[in-house]
């Protein structure tokens, strides 16, 4: 008898134990909650700017302060006339936007003398003291006849005063004054960079005092294309765990095939070199690592040039805050904020999906396997790159149409694809794309997701998402 109830107490006990290996095969998984859904060409808001949201937004500078998220962008209006003052939103949650206003009354007075803007654009945000200064370009579309000033106020809310000029352009002139971002180096430091087109990228440094040139200052190049070939936009942070300055530039035509691309360097001024050392000032090549494209995935319309990039550093969470164009209709531009994940070489990731409120987490192997969709940002090509399917198997093989395609997947979250290719990869014997995964919302496929974000061993960058029918 007491032999039976052993044997039966261990049976349970098996089982048991089999349960609590086959619930620990699966994560909890915390998803991001639904966000708004988008209302995209909607006409009948454009002269309510309390409904815009985040359509025309361009040119987006994000600024944090207190428990607010700030975005100051440029003036457009799809469908009008726009009005000339700097558009301000603002956010507590990277997700729910609201209209502030207008940050100047029009176009200041010295700013149009020297330029005839009707408008202004390119504006970034810092705070010296209990001072806010707000840069703005003032510029005569397709010369470098540029004007970037300088409004200061009490209040991110303003009002602002005009404080004239910082920096100014003009025909004959090697840079342009245009698209300033203000960054402090690890020393404290004060710099200001810019430049667009003309001559290229440029960073001078400031006085913190006056929030203006230093005496005597002349600005440096730190990147260049050659010939009319379109940089523009330069964003420079610091990450301090890499102990390395990013700088983020926009390549070619905002109006159709504007790409992100970064490079990253030991000093605040370069040299800013890319993934494959390709020294940004070099125009004999084609220089800059491209993390941010045109893209499409399977289930709805893509997005065209997203582009003209802030970089919001908060805590320990990166984001990359740009506008994109939406594919059905290029003229309506988006606000769009990302989620930036690191590789463990110190390269920043873009997330394939716009933000929700997702958080990096411990995901299990069994999570990923099923069907994915697969973009490659190849800087080659800047026209809308649409997505491929593959299905990651249990057995680690990947179904595609060669047997030597396989995976791998370690604790950090870390994905890596092998392809195998012998007549073209140039190391070895495989395409090794090495990614990272987070979970998601499918802004495509209105459901939650798991996404990947990485490169492959050239610098490429690359994206996943697991396709829905995997869910």
């Amino acid at each position: 008898m007491k032999r039976i109830i052993f044997l039966i107490l261990m049976g349970l006990l098996s089982i048991i134990m089999s349960a609590c290996s086959s619930s620990s095969s699966k994560t909890t998984i915390i998803y991001p909650k639904e966000p708004p859904k988008d209302d995209l060409y909607d006409s009948s808001i454009i002269n309510d700017e309390s409904k815009w949201g985040t359509m025309n937004v361009h040119d987006p500078s994000i600024f944090k302060d207190g428990d607010w998220y700030y975005i100051f962008s440029t003036d457009v209006k799809v469908g009008g006339t726009p009005r000339a003052g700097i558009q301000v939103r603002k956010s507590k949650d990277l997700i729910h936007w609201q209209w502030v206003g207008y940050a100047l009354d029009g176009v200041p007075k010295e700013a149009e003398d020297w330029t005839g803007a009707t408008n202004l654009w390119a504006p970034d945000v810092t705070k010296i003291g209990d001072t806010y200064y707000l840069y703005y370009v003032a510029s005569t579309f397709g010369t470098n006849q540029s004007f970037i000033g300088l409004a200061t106020s009490k209040s991110i809310e303003g009002p602002w005063q005009d404080q004239g000029a910082v920096f100014k352009s003009q025909q004959g002139d090697e840079w342009n004054a245009l698209d300033p971002n203000i960054v402090y180096a690890a020393d404290g430091t004060m710099w200001m960079d810019f430049g667009s087109f003309f001559g290229g990228i440029y960073i001078v440094q400031l006085d913190p005092k006056t929030g203006k040139l230093m005496n005597n200052a002349t600005p440096k190049l730190i990147a260049r294309r050659s010939g009319a070939d379109a940089i523009e936009g330069p964003y420079i942070i610091y990450n301090k765990q890499q102990k390395k300055y990013y700088l983020f530039t926009s390549f070619d035509s905002l109006f159709s095939d504007y790409n992100v691309r970064v490079s990253r360097s030991d000093n605040i001024d370069g040299p800013y070199v890319d993934f494959n050392g390709n020294l940004m000032t070099d125009t004999n090549v084609d220089s800059g690592t491209k993390i941010l494209g045109s893209y499409k995935f399977d289930g709805n319309d893509g997005w065209i040039a997203p582009g003209h990039n802030s970089v919001l550093v908060d805590g320990n969470n990166y984001y990359i805050i740009h506008h994109a164009r939406g594919e059905k209709d290029t003229n309506w531009p988006y606000l769009h904020v990302r989620k930036i994940l690191w590789s463990d070489d110190g390269w920043p990731m873009v997330s394939p999906e716009r933000y929700a409120g997702e958080t990096e987490q411990q995901i299990n192997k069994d999570e990923i396997i099923g069907k994915w969709e697969i973009i490659e940002l190849d800087k080659n090509v800047n026209s809308e790159v649409t997505s491929t399917k593959i299905e990651l198997l249990r057995n680690g093989k990947i179904n595609t149409n060669d047997s030597k395609d396989h995976w791998e997947f370690s604790g950090k979250n870390t994905i890596k694809l092998y392809f195998y290719d012998p007549d073209h990869v140039q190391k070895g014997q495989y395409w090794v794309e090495t990614a990272k995964i987070i979970p998601a919302w499918d802004w495509e496929n209105w459901n939650p997701t798991l996404v990947f974000t990485g490169y492959d061993q050239t610098g490429t960058a690359i994206w996943g998402k697991m396709d829905k029918e995997s869910k």
